[in-house]
């Protein structure tokens, strides 16, 4: 078993063949259909970004195939890590971090080692999936925070007309920003809050809109929040 994970496929021949090249190329494939499945079942990346994670694995193959057994190697590989500067901006810690895994298989599929490629993203794939179950999240505290906003009429006290409310339908809320709107004749109130499992959102805003005269509500995730 050993032996089958640290098997170098390019050891056996003496340059890169037609069926070492499509075999590399194809386990790049697989590795990078398993790497998208697992996070669009697990978050809400863009079609964008899950085709460029199914494709990365054969594509840094590719360029380690080209260079394997050559002092340029370490060009390479320190060439293709800096791929990750085009997605470290608008990308979150779990696109950047599914990006690190991809590049770090394709690596492996191109030095040869195709099984342990195969098992490293498997391993990964199944952690990912295990840290995104619900008891997991409860296990170690992660939270999934909303952002709330709440337009009302500036002659309306917001200190405490809807603590009932948040208190029926939310396990922690904090007012962050308080903001005047339509030439001051409005309040534009921004809450961090927690939702309770099994709660209406609909209810919810339903219940807002009766205190609030019927203006505008919005409830979405925070613009800053950095998905796990």
């Amino acid at each position: 078993m050993l032996n089958l994970i640290s098997e170098n496929i390019l050891n056996s021949t003496t340059g890169i063949t037609v069926t070492t090249f499509l075999l590399c190329i194809a386990v790049g494939l697989f590795i990078g259909f398993l790497l998208a499945l697992t996070y669009r079942r697990r978050s809400k990346s863009s079609p964008g970004f899950l085709v460029t994670l199914a494709m990365l694995p054969s594509v840094v193959a590719m360029v380690i195939l080209m260079v394997n057994g050559n002092i340029g190697a370490g060009v390479a590989v320190a060439g293709a890590f800096s791929l990750v500067r085009f997605r470290s901006v608008p990308g979150t810690a779990k696109e950047i971090c599914a990006i690190f895994i991809a590049m770090a298989a394709g690596l492996a599929v191109g030095m040869g080692y195709l099984v342990l490629a195969v098992l490293f993203t498997i391993i990964l794939a199944l952690t990912e999936l295990c840290y995104g179950t619900r008891a997991m999240q409860a296990f170690y505290g992660m939270v999934q925070e909303r952002q709330l906003r709440i337009t009302i009429p500036e002659d309306l006290d917001y200190t405490d007309i809807f603590d009932d409310i948040f208190e029926k339908f939310f396990t922690a809320c904090e007012l962050i920003e308080v903001k005047t709107t339509n030439m001051g004749s409005l309040f534009r109130l921004t809450y961090r809050t927690v939702l309770k499992d099994g709660v209406s959102e609909k209810k919810m805003i339903d219940d807002l809109r009766i205190r609030n005269g019927n203006l505008e509500i919005s409830f979405s995730r925070p613009l800053n929040n950095n998905e796990l």
